[in-house]
């Protein structure tokens, strides 16, 4: 029974992460064989305010993409 926990930052479309859990899903079956009942796909999403890579946060590295939300949490 494949567990696949995905961890995405958070703003994408229900749509978007059916297409994902699909796809993940197609993928692991005809890897692994397993049984399309089971598999299990949890989504995990976080804030990019709460993402850093080498040291600085992923919403100061692209100001430009999050303006918005800075701006509202200020």
């Amino acid at each position: 029974m494949p567990f696949i926990t995905i961890q995405i930052a958070d703003g994408h479309s229900v749509e978007l992460k059916r297409k994902l859990a699909k796809a993940v899903t197609d993928s692991v079956v005809s890897t692994l064989g397993s049984k399309r009942e089971w598999v299990t796909i949890h989504i995990d999403e976080f804030s990019r305010e709460n993402w850093a890579v080498g040291g600085q946060l992923h919403i100061d590295k692209h100001p430009d993409r999050h303006a918005e939300k800075v701006e509202n949490n200020s």
